[in-house]
């Protein structure tokens, strides 16, 4: 049992691993359905057109955002995804359009080229291990997107939103003071919006 005495980093690691196992073991023909219908529901804020929205390529079993953001790009906006600058570092976000080929980065993950611009998205789509339905998430331990996070909200605002299988979801998340929550949270089952919390 996990109990509130263990180290921060421990309680995460075990929701992690509990989470993660429950994300492998979703068929995939159940994650491509998932996929669907968090692109096939009304988007839960207005994107104007022009507006950046950083999205992100699936790795392993996570749910695929690009047919959201396909449908997204269809409505006029425009993408980015996010390259890795080094341990310990924010990601940068780089300008994507559908059908730019791509260079394989860390942990094979791809993303843009180096002459890609960068930019500052208005919206930024997060993958995640597990979630509660306060914004609170647990990544992989790296803290990428803590540190982007972070880093964008000192310079715009910018809306966070989680994608996730509705299995990740767990009851509570154990949080550090660098962690950044979320703004909204999308599953196939449900919008969590944690605004206002």
């Amino acid at each position: 049992m996990v109990t509130d005495v263990q180290p921060l980093d421990q309680r995460k690691a075990a929701l992690r691993a509990a989470a993660l196992a429950r994300r492998d073991a979703i068929p995939p023909e159940e994650q491509q359905n998932a996929a669907n219908a968090i692109a096939a529901r009304p988007f839960p804020l207005p994107v104007p057109a022009g507006a950046v929205v950083s999205g992100f390529m699936p790795l392993k079993s996570e749910i695929n955002p690009l047919p959201l953001l396909r449908r997204l790009a269809d409505a006029g906006a425009k993408l980015a995804l996010p390259v890795v600058a080094g341990r310990g570092q924010p990601l940068t976000m780089r300008a994507y359009a559908f059908g730019q080929e791509l260079n394989s980065g860390v942990w094979g993950i791809r993303e843009p080229k180096p002459d890609a611009p960068e930019v500052d998205p208005d919206i930024l789509i997060v993958p995640l291990a597990a979630f509660d339905r306060r914004g609170h998430r647990i990544g992989y331990g790296a803290a990428y997107y803590d540190m982007t996070i972070n880093r964008l909200r000192g310079r715009k605002p910018v809306t966070t939103i989680g994608i996730a299988y509705a299995a990740q979801e767990v009851a509570d998340v154990p949080v550090a003071a660098h962690d950044a929550r979320l703004d909204l949270v999308l599953t196939e089952r449900d919008v969590i919006d944690c605004r206002g919390l």
